[in-house]
């Protein structure tokens, strides 16, 4: 029996991807069998798909850096078939095979057994960007934020971490201030919790080392002069969590906002993440996340749709999460 799989694969410098029909015997070694329900589009997926960054290292290879579904067979213990799963990250689209496919063979350690509130197309609505969202909350309250220190900016606010880490904490109690380039869509982003929406044009230029208090904490995705200015803005004890790089991998500030007003910067990794820290953020996925409001920011397309997806990711005019139903 065959299944449909997107691959990427590379010709001197050239990467293109293409449906194709795939075998069991296909797939890379592993020893949970998964049938695959839904994948999403994240950054990091259009960044592998168009070679902009070199995230897949061997071709060919099925991208997608996440995918939920259900166990198939399983030979690993604590995982049984008929177990709804997700995985997000490890070697997925990077050196093993990943979500834009039917099927998928996997090691069992990467696999997280989903909440029962959850279901797999939710898991991907939230995907690897949700769940990104949430680590970065979750670093926010060990660095001692509450809603009550005061307001927390998220950067990129339109995109899949910026849209769901808007809804978690405006959830959780914070006065959350967006930083979005499409003031256009306001009223989205008011939707979703923020109280507050800035230009993100008042952010991205070279600024001052250190400037005006304006908030207690944020979620960045930006990175590079964004950042910078986030910091230089922060108030005093404040936390920042930084967990993207859509403006630049570069961060051109001074140590001021460190040792002048003691503020943290918390770097969030998805990929690698323990997997004791995994259940502990989508247990409060589970919990603090407005189901109705990441019904909001997500839309389905099938999987023959996700390059034309990836193109309009790129050129600013997606906004939320892209869900993939790999059997449409």
């Amino acid at each position: 029996m065959t299944f449909q799989a997107l691959l990427t694969s590379k010709t001197g410098d050239k990467i293109t991807t293409s449906m194709v029909s795939l075998s069991e015997q296909d797939l890379m070694p592993g020893d949970v069998l998964v049938d695959v329900d839904y994948s999403t589009v994240n950054y990091k997926d259009a960044m592998a798909i168009t070679g902009r960054s070199d995230i897949i290292r061997q071709f060919p290879l099925i991208p997608g850096i996440d995918f939920a579904g259900t166990v198939k067979t399983s030979a690993y213990p604590g995982i049984a078939a008929g177990d709804r799963v997700v995985a997000n990250g490890w070697g997925l689209s990077q050196t093993h095979h990943g979500g834009y496919a039917q099927q998928a063979r996997v090691k069992g350690e990467w696999l997280l057994k989903l909440p029962a509130t959850l279901s797999t197309k939710d898991a991907m609505a939230i995907g690897t960007a949700g769940y990104t969202a949430m680590l970065s909350v979750l670093a926010l309250e060990h660095g001692g934020l509450t809603p009550q220190h005061g307001d927390v900016l998220v950067t990129g606010a339109n995109g899949g971490v910026g849209s769901i880490a808007i809804a978690l904490l405006s959830g959780l109690g914070y006065r959350v201030v967006a930083s979005t380039g499409r003031l256009e869509e306001s009223d989205y982003l008011r939707k979703l919790g923020a109280a507050d929406i800035i230009d993100r044009r008042t952010l991205s230029e070279k600024g001052a080392p250190i400037a005006r208090e304006r908030w207690a904490g944020a979620v960045d995705s930006v990175g590079s002069h964004t950042l910078a200015n986030v910091l230089a803005h922060t108030k005093y004890r404040g936390v920042v969590t930084a967990c993207g790089l859509a403006q630049g991998l570069d961060l051109p500030t001074s140590v001021l906002p460190f040792i002048l007003r003691n503020v943290t910067l918390a770097g969030i990794d998805s990929v690698n993440a323990p997997q004791q820290v995994r259940i502990e953020a989508w247990a409060r996925l589970a919990r603090d996340l407005d189901l109705d409001k990441l019904a909001r920011t997500t839309h389905v397309v099938g999987l023959a749709e996700v390059p034309a997806v990836v193109e309009r990711l790129f050129a600013g005019t997606i906004r939320g999460r892209t869900v993939v139903d790999v059997n449409a």
